[in-house]
């Protein structure tokens, strides 16, 4: 849903007058849309209203060997070896979580050069607590690397740092926090 309200935003179509068939005039926007969960992937791929604009694609984006040939083929069917601007909404967390500190480096600089612009979504330190908790109410084990997690607290801060001293990136805006007081950054390489 947000993919497609973003779409329609960024065309200026209204959600009454938007035809799958009729893109906005002499506009051409694709975006790629991807995520972990195959079944949300199949879902949104059967709801989208602009399947020709809109890809929905299940990837690991932690796999490298996954999406470097994956990204490579979709950019170069527009003549592209970048992306203008990335969305990253409510992931960072779950890669910190799954793949440690070091997974969350890699990720955000690989992020940084996959673009001119990002737009980023920091779960704040909260979440990860209740997410641990959540898994351990459920008799499961923590998160492989919840207690061993160097980056943490004001996670948005910490975000920012490595965004700007580790991946060359400069904050253009922070538009603030969203209604579960998640800072949304803006970011240009």
């Amino acid at each position: 849903e947000l993919s497609v309200a973003l779409y329609r935003h960024l065309l200026g179509l209204q959600e009454s007058k938007s035809s799958p068939d009729q893109p906005a005039a002499g506009k051409d926007l694709n975006l790629l849309c991807c995520d972990i969960d195959p079944m949300l992937i199949e879902r949104a791929q059967q709801c989208s209203p602009f399947p020709a604009s809109i890809s929905f694609v299940n990837l690991d984006i932690m796999d490298s060997s996954a999406r470097e040939p994956f990204l490579t083929s979709y950019l170069g069917r527009f003549g592209r070896s970048t992306f203008d601007i990335v969305f990253c909404m409510s992931v960072t967390m779950w890669i910190h979580l799954n793949h440690g500190d070091s997974g969350l480096m890699e990720f955000l600089s690989f992020l940084s050069s996959l673009c001119m612009y990002l737009l980023i979504e920091p779960q704040p330190w909260k979440c990860y607590r209740a997410a641990a908790r959540r898994l351990r109410k459920l008799g499961r084990n923590d998160f492989d690397h919840f207690r061993s997690l160097a980056i943490n607290g004001d996670m948005a801060e910490r975000i920012t740092q490595i965004l700007t001293k580790d991946c060359a990136m400069e904050l253009v805006c922070c538009f603030g926090n969203t209604s579960w007081d998640r800072s949304l950054l803006l970011f240009k390489s």
